[in-house]
C-alpha cells in the first residue's frame, strides 16, 4: 500500500507557521520499514479540499491528513470530507463521550454556559459513518474512514494519534528488516548523470525491487562537487548492485569514495 499525507492550513502556505508534520510522519513510517509516496499541501478552501479527498479516497492509499478539523470558520476539513463522501455531518457518539469526559471536571468561566458547550460538541461532529481516532493529549478525537486518518494540526496531538493508527491498523505491513541504502560519491569530468544513464538503466532493470537514486552536488561557486549514486532496498541486493556500480565506474576511470 502507498502512504500519503495532506497538510492543510493557510498558515502553512503563507509561512506563518512551519510544517512539522511531513518530517515526523516520514520518521514514523521509516521506523516501521515504510515510506511516504506523496505529500500534498492545501489551503483552507473547502471545494479544493473536497476534490483532493475524492481523488485520494479513490486511490486506495493510506492517508494521514493534518489540520482543519476544528470548529472555527476557517476549518473546512470535516465538511470537505463529508462532501467528498456524499454524507452529512453528525455528532459521533464516541466523540461525544470523549468530549464529555474531557470536560467532566472542568468548570466554565464565570458567566459562560456550562461546559461542554454546543461549540465543544462541534469538535465531535464528523461525517456520518466514520470511526474516531483517540487523542491522548486532550481527548478531543480525530476521525478515520477508508484508510484516511484526519488529525488535528497541533503536532503534540496529531503525532501520537498517527503513531497509534499505524500500530493499530497497519502492523501487518511493517518491514521487520528495514531497507538500507549505500552510495558512492563520484568525482571527475565523467561524474555526471548524463554520462551514466546507461549504467543507471541497467541497474534498474537488473534490480527492480531496489530504488536507485542519483544526487548531484553543486558548490557555492556553481561548480560540480560530486555525484552521489546509490541504491536502497534489501541489504543483500544493495551490496550486489553497488558492487556492479563500483566495478563499472572504475572501468570508466571515474574516481569514487564510498559515502560515509
Amino acid at each position: 500500500m502507498n502512504f500519503g499525507a495532506f497538510i492543510i492550513g493557510d498558515e502553512i502556505l503563507s509561512g506563518k507557521r512551519a510544517d512539522k508534520h511531513f518530517a515526523k510522519l516520514a520518521e514514523l513510517l521509516a521506523a516501521r520499514g515504510l515510506r511516504l509516496t506523496w505529500v500534498d499541501y492545501l489551503g483552507d478552501e473547502r471545494a479544493r479540499l473536497a476534490a483532493a479527498f475524492r481523488r485520494s479516497f479513490a486511490s486506495g492509499d493510506v492517508v494521514f491528513s493534518f489540520g482543519g478539523i476544528g470548529n472555527t470558520p476557517d476549518d473546512h476539513t470535516r465538511q470537505a470530507v463529508a462532501e467528498a463522501l456524499d454524507v452529512d455531518l453528525v455528532l459521533h457518539p464516541d466523540a461525544e463521550r470523549e468530549i464529555r469526559a474531557r470536560f467532566a471536571d472542568v468548570q466554565a468561566p464565570p458567566g459562560a454556559p456550562a461546559w461542554p458547550s454546543p461549540e465543544h460538541f462541534q469538535l465531535g461532529t464528523f461525517p456520518r459513518g466514520v470511526d474516531i481516532v483517540p487523542n491522548p493529549f486532550n481527548r478531543i478525537p480525530g476521525f478515520r474512514v477508508r484508510d484516511h486518518h484526519f488529525l488535528p494540526g497541533f503536532p503534540q496531538m496529531s503525532h501520537p494519534m498517527a503513531e497509534w493508527a499505524l500500530d493499530t491498523f497497519y502492523s501487518h505491513l511493517f518491514n521487520r528488516r528495514p531497507p538500507v541504502d549505500r552510495a558512492l560519491l563520484l568525482t571527475g569530468p565523467l561524474a555526471y548523470e548524463s554520462a551514466l544513464l546507461d549504467l543507471m538503466e541497467r541497474i534498474v532493470a537488473a534490480y527492480p525491487t531496489l530504488r536507485l537514486f542519483s544526487l548531484p552536488s553543486i558548490g557555492e561557486d556553481g561548480q560540480r562537487r560530486h555525484l552521489e549514486l546509490g541504491v536502497e532496498g534489501d541489504p543483500a541486493l544493495v551490496d550486489k548492485a553497488l558492487g556492479e556500480i563500483r566495478a563499472e565506474v572504475e572501468a570508466r576511470g571515474i574516481a569514487w569514495t564510498e559515502r560515509p
